[in-house]
């Protein structure tokens, strides 16, 4: 799978451009600000229905203007397929593949699926577990539509539980049943997704070992550990367990809405004692191990974005990494980079030829 054109309409800092892209590496070079992360940003758009790095639709839409219009056809097992997001301001957005609006989006997820490496993702090291959920919940809904639709139902059952939780605080009327029904339906979907999630850490590990190993030379030991509340006691036992504490907090505290990654270097912590180096491979043996993931659970190669990835790898870092992406194993890559000179002696030092475009203050060349 590939994508063969993209077209963008008044999307953040672009007018209008249309691209003819390679189905081996693209390379968009340019200064900072230019808008070259936008153009990675419109494909992830295309593939996963959202902005990477911005969850308000409405922030993308170029000052001044109305709407956003982006188009893309993918070569999939050589058929095209033409994907098409839109959205006006204060509307709802449009999604649609050969010009069929889908109805849930979470239908579209998985179709065409994407990896994508950027500075941002050092949030999954250094923020909260939330980061890290998002990072599990984002690839394994990418090979398992009913994983997204439990996760959506679970999220909606913890609110509605959240709510009465509240409700029983502010006006000390308890109803132990409606709770116990709120539990149930909690439970149900909770168990599914702690059993996927547990299932696919148990596949991605070694996947990810392997991966950190060729990227760092064996330079350190890391450890990757899958932590959950449910590891030691049943869904529906911790919220029993835990009813009157939930009571007093006004909020569920246990469930898989605490799952978290552990994540380590040499024995010590990865977010504390990490260092700039180590942050950066982790973070990319992380997604080169998701995109073997997709690639194995789909049966064909997703699309790599690689954002601005040169900063803080050495020489030897980054020709094993782009070796490695350039091999036959992986498929379409798109790549930011200020410095043209750069991407032209990497590539040309691993007998790679990049197409190259230049981008500067959205428009592309």
């Amino acid at each position: 799978m590939w994508l063969k054109r993209i077209a963008l309409l008044n999307f953040k800092n672009y007018e209008e451009a249309g691209l003819e892209l390679a189905p081996g590496v693209n390379a968009f070079t340019g200064d900072n600000g230019a808008g070259k992360t936008n153009l990675l940003d419109a494909i992830h758009y295309l593939s996963l229905c959202k902005s990477y790095f911005n969850p308000i639709d409405s922030q993308q839409i170029r000052t001044g203007t109305d709407f956003f219009l982006l188009q893309g056809t993918f070569d999939k097992e050589g058929k095209e397929e033409l994907v098409a997001c839109s959205l006006k301001r204060n509307q709802k957005k449009q999604f649609k593949r050969n010009k069929k609006e889908y109805q849930r989006l979470a239908e579209h997820i998985g179709h065409f699926p994407l990896v994508m490496i950027s500075p941002y993702d050092v949030s999954i090291i250094i923020e909260g577990s939330e980061e890290r959920r998002r990072f599990i919940d984002n690839v394994i809904s990418q090979t398992d539509p009913l994983y997204l639709d439990e996760l959506i139902s679970y999220n909606k059952n913890l609110l509605n539980r959240n709510a009465l939780l509240k409700t029983i605080a502010d006006t000390g009327r308890y109803d132990p049943d409606l709770l116990e029904i709120y539990n149930e339906q909690l439970v149900a979907s909770g168990n599914v997704i702690f059993g996927k999630r547990k299932e696919f850490m148990d596949a991605f590990l070694p996947v990810f070992r392997q991966h950190y190993r060729y990227i760092s030379g064996d330079a350190e030991e890391t450890e990757l550990v899958y932590e959950s509340p449910l590891l030691k006691e049943d869904f529906a036992s911790l919220l029993k367990k835990n009813t009157e504490r939930d009571r007093l907090m006004e909020r569920t505290t246990m469930g898989i809405h605490k799952d978290d990654l552990l994540f380590s270097v040499n024995g010590m912590a990865m977010k504390k004692f990490g260092s700039q180096g180590q942050q950066k491979s982790f973070l990319i043996a992380l997604k080169l191990a998701q995109y073997t993931f997709l690639q194995e659970n789909k049966g064909f190669k997703p699309i790599l974005l690689l954002d601005d990835i040169f900063d803080k790898l050495d020489e030897k870092r980054i020709k094993k990494l782009m070796q490695m992406v350039s091999h036959e194993d992986f498929g379409q890559i798109f790549i930011t980079d200020t410095n043209r000179e750069r991407i032209e002696t990497i590539f040309d030092a691993i007998g790679v030829k990049p197409a190259i475009f230049a981008v500067e203050k959205g428009t592309v060349q």
